[in-house]
């Protein structure tokens, strides 16, 4: 028993350190990407695991070479971590997903990177640091947004598209419900269809999770001929 601990802890590579290193992290990675996918995002769990274990692998074959080869006893193990850590941030680019108006994904791609880092944690043995900044990350993704709804810091971009009857020139009923709403806007964009006499506009907003875009539609159809309106994420003319 003492020699199995011994290897579990020890800084050389050994079958037995290695595949608890691996699994560890395996479980470390799976936990955040749990959390990601109880949120929606494609990167879930086993994405997760996967990228935690493999940056350990990287760490341990690191480790692994100069240990073993006379050649490369001066071998520096920091090298593949560098290249992990660079690499990795292609497979945050493709969980960053970039709409016409927003960016979607930032969290997960930033969760991405953060679980590759926890991976070369455990490869080089920072068990307890390496669980430590999992619980951290942990905390941050299910709890700041909570804090955040609560003070009223958590804003969205979003797009109020409205396609009105006739050709209008005078928009500022809608920005005055959107106002009365808590709709900010920031910018607009405007296209008028003479063939078919309409009128698009896409007002460029930031809005809380709690706006009820029913009840503002509902009275911005009172000053304006409203032939359709929505809320969405994507700019289209």
């Amino acid at each position: 028993m003492e020699s199995f601990v011994e290897q579990l802890v020890s800084q050389d590579v050994t079958l037995i350190n290695a595949v608890a290193k691996l699994l560890l992290s395996l479980m470390l990675g799976a936990l955040i990407g749990l959390e990601r996918r109880r949120k929606g995002q494609i990167a879930g769990l086993r994405t997760f695991a996967l990228i935690s274990m493999g940056a350990t692998l990287a760490m341990l074959i690191s480790i692994y070479i100069p240990q073993e080869f006379f050649m490369v006893k001066n071998g520096d193990p920091g090298r593949v971590a560098a290249q992990v850590i660079s690499g990795v941030g292609f497979l945050g680019a493709g969980a960053i997903i970039q709409m016409k108006g927003s960016v979607r994904g930032l969290t997960t791609a930033a969760g991405i990177w953060i679980a590759a880092c926890i991976g070369l944690a455990v490869g080089c043995g920072m068990y307890l640091i390496a669980v430590i900044a999992t619980l951290l990350i942990i905390f941050i993704l299910v709890n700041i947004e909570r804090i955040e709804q609560r003070v009223g810091f958590l804003w969205e971009a979003k797009i109020v598209r409205l396609r009105l009857h006739g050709i209008v020139t005078d928009l500022q009923p809608a920005r005055d419900v959107m106002k009365a709403h808590g709709v900010h806007s920031s910018d607009e964009y405007v296209k008028y269809d003479y063939d078919s006499k309409q009128t698009i506009v896409n007002f460029m907003v930031r809005t809380r999770d709690a706006m009820d875009p029913s009840a503002m539609f509902a009275d911005m159809s009172n000053h304006l001929d409203l032939a359709s309106a929505t809320l969405t994420n994507e700019l289209n003319l």
